[in-house]
């Protein structure tokens, strides 16, 4: 027990002290990508736990895992274009440390994200981006960085 409280603090305090930019569901939180003029404000808009599979073309959950999609709002504010893919983009924590890239599953929550979304400076996008997790597993926080997920300015969502 005291080793898997260890392990979820410390997958929520290191992206924190590693530059994390923090917020809750419903904050918005810009974040700066690799390139000159690559800004993003991004917003954890809503949560679906358990998402349902939209269609017999993604994969479905078995018996032992499930799916969570997450809504976000991404609006460039920057001067560059952006043109990046979501999903890999953006990431889950679990209470016990264990870390989901996301998917471009569709799921009855909503669309999901196109496989690549392009911004021009002012635009916006919604969608879902969706994760494959254990049945038994609790979601902490979500993540999301520019450029793939590789860019060094992370954003980073508590859940409830």
């Amino acid at each position: 027990m005291r080793r898997t409280c260890l392990a979820a603090v410390a997958a929520l305090l290191v992206p924190a002290l590693l530059g994390a930019a923090p917020g809750g569901s419903g904050e918005t939180v810009s974040l700066s990508g690799t390139e000159p003029g690559q800004r993003l404000d991004v917003t954890l808009v809503r949560v679906v736990d358990p998402a349902d599979p939209a269609g017999p073309e993604g994969p479905a959950p078995d018996a032992s895992t499930r799916l969570v999609a997450v809504q976000l709002r991404l609006e460039n504010t920057g001067t560059a274009v952006y043109k990046d893919s979501p999903a890999p983009a953006a990431h889950l924590l679990d209470t016990s440390g264990q870390r989901f890239t996301g998917l471009n599953t569709a799921t009855t929550a909503g669309d999901s994200f196109p496989d690549t979304v392009t911004l021009s400076p002012g635009g916006a996008a919604d969608g879902h981006v969706t994760f494959r997790l254990p049945e038994d597993s609790v979601p902490a926080a979500v993540q999301f960085a520019l450029n793939g997920g590789l860019a060094d300015d992370v954003g980073q969502w508590s859940l409830p």
